[in-house]
């Protein structure tokens, strides 16, 4: 404490202390600073603060129930001073005990992935987060001011920009996850559980864009919807329209289906269509589709729409009411109770009102997909039973995929679920199923991942599915082994470093207040990609747990992939649920993060949080992920090459033969300068998911004489950035040397002859897709019939998959480089490797970055 008296904390604490001693004499009661210091840190309990205040003064062998300023100051530093972002501190620093403008741009930049970041906005974060004046006036953000940043929003693990539409709105419906609500009506299980309106309300604040509607007969000619199962409490329909009317674009304005479980008479119907003509008047779709389209609308051109899904009758029959199946899940479970699958499906009646009232929706009963792809409309669209969909997603997962690019397709939860449990939405995600209806009512696994799964796209109800299960003509099938085709891995790293104020878990009570927590991180999407690791466990401490554990997954589908985050408490009984959080892959913001914990009914618990570093890096080459070194390369031997398939049309082979050489091209310049890449990193002790900033900053630090002058400089050659020896370098410098010039090599390599080679790869897709309607034909003619046709058009499909994703991997590589060369230049600039006192290298360098911006396309996907 000694030396810590003159830090700008100890003076803002001070000043702290003294606007709160009233008498001014230096002294204040116990109570009135635990009150301080918890207004300072409301995180902190009140029996911590008073037995850190007996702490400090039995060592100075007092005892009184008065707290001086020097232990007020002692007591806060002990208190809320969090190691682990201490150390961070220290390290980002340089040995200092804060952070200027110039240490924090390069945390930001280096570790947090922020681009286009200034000196002006680095103040601007001191001026908002430095608790003391004097760091505020001289730019530099002390431990108390970094831990305050770090929590807020501005490090939230959620990236800002999901929180925005951005993805294409303009696609066909079928192309988009819709969030869907099964039962809606209920709040608790659908045996026993009365209707409730407030089932409603939930939903579509949760931006639920297809809600269930069961509507039965009801007393006064006013139709009803109820758990058929309890009819004690049924709600007015038009009281239940009423509210959806209301708040039917509260959260999104994206269109909302209506699943009507029509269940009256001819004579309620008509009341049913009275009733929402008038309450929900124009925002109802009525229009006919159009016979001309061979997809659905866009939620675009839908927005601020109601969509009734139902029945249909025939449109070749002029009558006012006729005869329809009742293939709902009712007649679902009486058949299966009936074990009786060959009887015909029940009848039931419908009026021509309401029949007129669906238009893009109309339910039909699948038989099988050969039936749906010859016979099926664009406007209808079929149910699945959990057990059924289960049974498809095994057998056919390709096809499964293949009519979901058309079809729109609802999976329900089993009749057996009497406990409204939910099914693994994601078992079905991965066919591209698009309404996966979840009993909402119902916590736990799977309704965190539905709810973490559509927060993605501004939270909006629709999340585009991934290019290879939209394409008309792509292959995809779930049960992949491993690699997708024209899809990059990535391998995420997370490091769980420490938890904060967990709380004791719900009903524990069997070891009084101590808990002893760990951390599950769980990878769900596609089969592949499935895994779960978990930290060792840290005994009796729930207010900041270190686990400071690092883990490794590779995952082959990211755009299908979530991160969940549980919190338990080990137990010899049985592990107690503490919290979780869970988040899509492409959501995740890299750099040091608090990650929110929720409570097990999914609310945001205060103060509850974790603190993780996350980075996530490309990788070539397949492989289960799995923890491994992170300087594991794989080398020229070991490189796979993803194989185009014989269609056994040799028409066709002819020319996707062609491809061949482009494609390995295309791997070996991507591979070629990402190995570059990760020598360089190790060279300089940096791990493969350190940023080419630290890189350089790196190797500024080591390539200096012995005067400590630079011992070589910038030098732009053709606008690539080279360094050039000033004079003899050591053979260890001229290692690290070496191996840049060839990163530098590998990168020119990419760009300059990335466009000749896709251009060779799309020419080849083009070619390709001019035989994709001739498919049949041509197979007929070769002798190929049954499963050697559908063999030789799947093939034909995968090969058509893979060059257009390796076209755009080779695309984004390129932009990727381009973006590095910059990267690289300006990083030289600022360490100073631009030759001493040449204003004219200076200049020559800016003309470099110049023409690196003109050559860049502007597309910068790619990232490390």
């Amino acid at each position: 404490m000694e030396n810590s008296h003159n830090t700008p904390r100890f003076a803002w604490l001070k000043a702290v202390f003294e606007a709160a001693d009233v008498d001014g004499n230096g002294i204040m009661l116990e109570d009135t600073a635990v009150e301080l210091i918890k207004k300072l840190n409301p995180t902190l309990k009140e029996s911590k603060i008073r037995l850190k205040f007996k702490e400090i003064q039995k060592s100075k062998e007092k005892l009184t129930t008065r707290v001086t300023k020097e232990e007020f100051c002692e007591a806060f530093s002990e208190l809320c001073t969090r190691p682990e972002v201490y150390f961070l501190l220290v390290q980002i620093s340089k040995n200092k005990e804060y952070l200027d403008a110039n240490d924090l741009m390069l945390f930001l930049e280096a570790e947090q992935g922020v681009t286009h970041i200034t000196e002006e906005m680095c103040l601007d974060i001191i001026r908002r987060y430095e608790l003391s004046e004097e760091g505020r006036l001289k730019g530099f953000l002390a431990i108390d001011g970094f831990t305050q940043y770090l929590l807020s929003s501005e490090c939230d693990i959620f990236d800002p920009e999901h929180k925005k539409i951005v993805q294409d709105m303009t696609q066909p419906l079928s192309h988009y996850y819709i969030n869907a609500s099964h039962n809606t009506y209920l709040i608790e299980d659908q045996l026993r559980g009365p209707a409730d309106i407030n089932g409603y309300v939930r939903a579509l604040k949760m931006s639920c864009r297809s809600i269930e509607l069961d509507v039965c007969d009801g007393p006064d000619n006013e139709p009803i919807i109820c758990n058929r199962n309890n009819m004690t409490s049924p709600l007015a329909f038009r009281n239940v329209i009423e509210v959806i009317n209301k708040l039917a674009f509260f959260a999104s304005e994206y269109p909302l289906i209506l699943c009507l479980g029509n269940h009256c008479s001819v004579q309620q119907q008509k009341v049913v269509v009275q009733h929402m003509k008038r309450i929900f008047g124009n925002k109802l779709y009525t229009e006919a589709p159009l016979s001309s389209e061979a997809y659905l609308p866009s939620p675009e051109k839908l927005k601020m729409k109601i969509i009734v899904k139902g029945k249909k009758l025939p449109c070749n029959q002029d009558v006012l009411e006729g005869e329809v199946t009742d293939e709902d899940e009712e007649a679902e479970i009486s058949r299966r109770l009936s074990e009786d699958f060959s009887r015909e499906p029940k009848l039931i009646w419908l009026c021509k009102e309401l029949s007129d009232l669906v238009s893009l929706c109309k339910s039909i009963q699948y038989k099988d997909f050969e039936t749906s792809m010859k016979s099926q409309n664009y406007w209808e669209m079929c149910s699945f039973s959990e057990a059924e969909a289960s049974r498809i997603a095994n057998e056919y997962p390709e096809d499964f995929v293949n009519y979901n690019k058309r079809f729109l397709s609802r999976v329900y939860p089993s009749a057996m679920r009497i406990d409204s449990s939910n099914l693994n939405p994601q078992d079905f995600w991965n066919c591209g199923c698009q309404i996966v209806a979840m009993n909402y009512q119902t916590p736990g696994p799977m309704m965190d991942l539905h709810t973490g799964w559509f927060l993605q796209n501004g939270g909006c109800g629709y999340v585009l599915r991934p290019s290879v299960m939209r394409d008309e003509v792509s292959y995809f099938s779930a049960n992949t082994k491993g690699i997708v085709p024209g899809v990059s891995p990535q391998v995420l790293h997370v490091k769980i470093i420490s938890g904060q104020n967990f709380p004791k878990p719900k009903g524990a009570c069997a070891k009084g207040d101590v808990i002893d927590p760990y951390v599950c991180i769980e990878i769900h999407g596609i089969p592949a990609d499935c895994t779960e690791q978990r930290t060792k466990t840290v005994q009796q401490n729930s207010d900041n747990p270190i686990f400071d554990e690092s883990f490794e997954f590779q995952i082959n589908l990211p755009e299908l992939a979530m991160i969940r985050f549980v919190v338990l408490d080990d137990d010899y009984i049985g592990d107690e649920f503490i919290g979780q959080y869970t988040i899509p892959l492409e959501c995740l913001q890299p750099g040091y993060r608090h990650i929110p914990l929720r409570s097990f009914v999914g609310d945001i618990m205060e103060h509850v949080t974790l603190f993780v570093h996350i980075a996530i890096t490309n990788r070539s080459g397949g492989g289960k992920a799995q923890k491994r070194s992170l300087s594991v390369r794989i080398g020229k031997k070991a490189r796979e090459y993803t194989m185009l398939r014989n269609t056994g049309l040799k028409v066709i082979d002819d020319i996707f033969k062609l491809a061949v050489h482009p494609l390995r091209e295309a791997t070996d310049m991507r591979e070629n300068m990402q190995n570059a890449m990760v020598s360089v990193k190790e060279l300089c002790g940096l791990p493969p998911i350190a940023s080419l900033k630290q890189c350089i900053l790196t190797l500024s630090s080591r390539l200096v004489s012995s005067d400590n002058a630079p011992s070589v400089a910038l030098c732009m050659k053709d606008t690539f950035p080279y360094l050039e020896p000033l004079g003899a370098v050591p053979d260890v410098q001229k290692k690290v040397l070496a191996a840049y010039d060839l990163m530098i090599q590998e990168s020119r390599v990419l760009i300059e002859t990335a466009d000749t080679t896709h251009d060779k790869i799309v020419q080849c897709q083009k070619a390709g897709m001019e035989f994709h309607e001739e498919l049949h034909n041509l197979g007929t003619k070769e002798g190929l019939k049954g499963r050697k046709l559908s063999k030789a058009i799947e093939s034909f499909a995968w090969n058509i998959t893979v060059l257009k994703g390796q076209g755009d991997l080779l695309k984004s590589a390129k932009n990727e480089a381009l973006e590095n060369m910059k990267q690289i230049q300006l990083a030289c600039l600022s360490c100073g490797l631009s030759k001493a006192g040449s204003g004219q290298a200076d200049a020559k360098a800016k003309r470099g970055l110049e023409a690196i911006q003109e050559k860049d396309t502007g597309d910068e996907n790619g990232r490390l």
